[in-house]
């Protein structure tokens, strides 16, 4: 028995998309061939959405999962497979919609409640499956649905709590639900609709006025707020203008507040009436007619010099008789001047101030707009300074000024001049300060500032200042004479100079060690300075370098020279006179000896004699290498080519320029009398020598 499949389908009768409520039949056919006639079993699996939903066994080809009324949650994905044998085979996979959802039913858990109470409802959509989404409608007359949503995840029903809020008289709420599809959301039918009746804890307040109407400031205005209330419990009353809660009572059906008019009592009034979370409120605009302006409070002058006459007046328009007082406003409160409409006072400096009146009319109390009066003393003259302290400035730095007037009413106006020219203008206390970025190499003075308030005094000016500009060092040289190689025991001279500078100049020698040694320091009022520094001596061989600052405060260093102090051409002649009798002496002991031994050896044997002899012969020769070299010194000369310091002793250059050295090696044998003349020793003699025609 052989067999196999072609194919499995699967369909659905009628359609792919079924309405909800409708019969519905998934048909699953299997496609085999076989070699001959015989029976087999197949076994038939339904799932939806990968999972099972209907099993069968038939010996037809042919199976089908009836679902005779459909649902909202038989929508998904649906494929069969057959089992035959050891073989099988699945169909495709299709997708069935069933349209529609079942009617929600709503319930609530009161029929009747009171305001500020909660109402409980639950809405239900019997056969669907979650997730769902439900939405629940209040509905007010007159006015439109409030909808809120409530999505479930795991139950196909939802509850939720609504506040009866005040004013809901009649209240009427329904639901609906919605799901999820493939082609998006799909909505159920609403609802049937619930009926909740509302009745009121307290009436909404009323609120009046007496008089009710051509109130006028003075009057005596009384308001009154009532309410009837169910129960008494927890009732309060709160009467307020604006923000401001003028009076409150608790546990009354009714408030009274009363005052005295004025034109400040116009306004919005509000009556509120609360109980636990209702609240009602009852408004009411009152308008207060006004039974005299406000004064007007003049002067004579609002800015004036001190010891002159203020004259402050005080007036209503169209009104005179009224109880005026004038006052001087102050931070611990009014200061009352006069009881007058007039007040004329001289004044001085601490009389600056505001200024306001009052005037009294039937108990109503009105005050003026406050007028401010400054009274000013004379500014003193100006005193000009530099911040720093010294009259100075260095060339191309910023100079700080200072103008500072001791006396004087502020604000004061403060003026700078540099040369005729304004600078700048400031207004502040007692003092001002003028940043001068712009230092040029003239600018030695001409500086000066200005005072001024407002006193009829006028302008005051202080003295010129003078302002010195320090040029600061540039370029310090150093140079020497002679250069380069001074002579034990004789002078020598160092210029230290410098191409810019303002005086006076500290110039500095230094000798370079293992730490720097100060040498010499002085002062002077000059762009240069030299330093003799007499007998020289080997000790002082070395580089030398000078430093040069002056009051802008940079050191400046020159270029370092090195100074090397040799032997005098006396002194190289006593040592060369030593070295050469002392060869002298040293030749006539080896004489002296070789003819003494020679004389010696003749007697015994010739031939001995004549054999020791080469080698001492050989000992005794005197050796003379070429020179090492020639050294040359130089003419003292000075770097620095705008001083143009030369050497002046012209009997000495030539002498020098033209100075040789020579090195003479000289051998010396020193033979043992009393050992073998074949041992010897040699030692070099160095001699510097130097040729000069003196």
């Amino acid at each position: 028995q052989v067999f196999t499949f072609n194919r499995v389908e699967i369909r659905v009768e009628p359609y792919v998309k079924v309405k909800n409520g409708a019969p519905m039949s998934i048909i699953c056919h299997a496609d085999i061939s076989k070699n001959s006639d015989f029976q087999l079993k197949h076994n038939f699996t339904f799932f939806k959405d990968s999972k099972l939903a209907f099993m069968t066994i038939s010996d037809k080809e042919v199976a089908r999962y009836e679902i005779p009324v459909a649902k909202s949650s038989d929508t998904g994905d649906y494929e069969c497979r057959v089992n035959a044998g050891v073989k099988s085979g699945s169909s495709k996979t299709i997708y069935v919609w069933v349209s529609g959802m079942t009617t929600p039913i709503l319930t609530a858990d009161k029929k009747e409640v009171l305001e500020g109470e909660i109402v409980k409802l639950r809405c239900e959509l019997p056969e669907e499956v979650p997730p769902l989404e439900f939405f629940f409608q209040k509905i007010k007359t007159n006015s439109e649905p409030v909808e809120k949503r409530v999505p479930e995840q795991n139950q196909n029903f939802s509850e939720l709590e609504y506040y009866v809020e005040a004013g809901d008289n009649i209240l009427q709420f329904d639901c609906f639900g919605k799901r999820r599809v493939r082609s998006g959301w799909e909505s159920s039918q609403h609802s049937n609709r619930t009926l909740v009746t509302v009745k009121e804890t307290f009436t909404k307040p009323t609120l009046i006025t007496r008089p009710s109407n051509n109130i006028t400031e003075g009057d005596q205005i009384e308001f009154e707020c009532s309410t009837v209330v169910a129960q008494m419990r927890g009732i309060e009353i709160i009467f307020q203008k604006n923000r401001t809660i003028l009076n409150s009572v608790r546990d009354k059906t009714f408030l009274k507040y009363s005052t005295i008019a004025t034109q400040e009592d116009s306004g919005e009034y509000l009556c509120k009436v609360e109980q636990g979370a209702v609240s009602k409120i009852t408004k009411l605009n009152v308008f207060v007619s006004e039974l005299f302006p406000k004064p007007t409070l003049s002067a004579s002058m609002t800015k004036l010099d001190e010891s002159k006459d203020l004259i402050l007046n005080c007036s209503i328009n169209g009104l005179r008789r009224a109880n005026f007082s004038i006052l001087r406003k102050s931070s611990s409160g009014d200061i009352l001047l006069k009881k007058s409409r007039v007040l004329v006072i001289k004044v001085n400096v601490n009389d600056t101030g505001s200024y306001t009146c009052k005037a009294e009319v039937k108990g109503i109390v009105k005050e003026s707009k406050p007028v401010r009066i400054s009274v000013y003393a004379p500014v003193s003259k100006p005193t000009l300074s530099v911040v720093s302290g010294s009259p100075e400035v260095v060339l191309g730095k910023p100079l700080q000024l200072i103008c500072h007037s001791v006396m004087g009413t502020p604000p004061i106006t403060f003026t700078f001049y540099k040369g005729d020219e304004i600078k700048k203008n400031v207004t502040n206390d007692t003092y001002a300060t003028f940043l001068d970025e712009d230092i040029g190499l003239n600018d030695n003075g001409g500086y000066k500032c200005d005072a001024r308030n407002n006193h009829s005094s006028g302008v005051k000016t202080s003295n010129i200042l003078n302002v010195t500009v320090i040029v600061p060092i540039r370029d310090a040289s150093l140079g020497s004479v002679p250069y380069g190689e001074v002579e034990v025991g004789s002078d020598a001279a160092f210029l230290c100079s410098v191409k810019e500078g303002s005086w006076p100049i500290v110039f500095k020698f230094f000798k370079k060690t293992d730490h720097e040694v100060l040498l010499h320091e002085v002062r002077e009022y000059s762009d240069r300075t030299i330093w003799h520094k007499k007998t020289m001596k080997r000790k002082d061989t070395g580089t030398y370098y000078c430093m040069a600052s002056n009051r802008a405060s940079v050191d400046v260093r020159s270029h370092p020279i090195n100074i090397s102090v040799i032997l005098a051409a006396w002194q190289k002649g006593v040592i060369a006179a030593f070295v050469l009798t002392a060869m002298a002496g040293a030749g006539a002991v080896a004489l002296w000896w070789y003819l003494r031994k020679k004389k010696k050896a003749k007697g015994p044997s010739m031939e001995m004699s004549g054999s020791a002899l080469a080698p001492n012969l050989t000992s005794e020769k005197l050796t003379r290498p070429p020179s090492d070299g020639n050294y040359y010194s130089g003419s003292g000369y000075i770097e620095d080519n705008e001083n143009h310091m030369k050497s002046t002793d012209e009997s000495k250059g030539p002498d020098l320029e033209s100075a040789e050295v020579d090195y003479t090696e000289v051998e010396v044998s020193a033979l043992d009398p009393h050992r073998a003349p074949e041992q010897k020793g040699t030692e070099t003699v160095y001699s510097e020598i130097r040729k000069t025609n003196n």
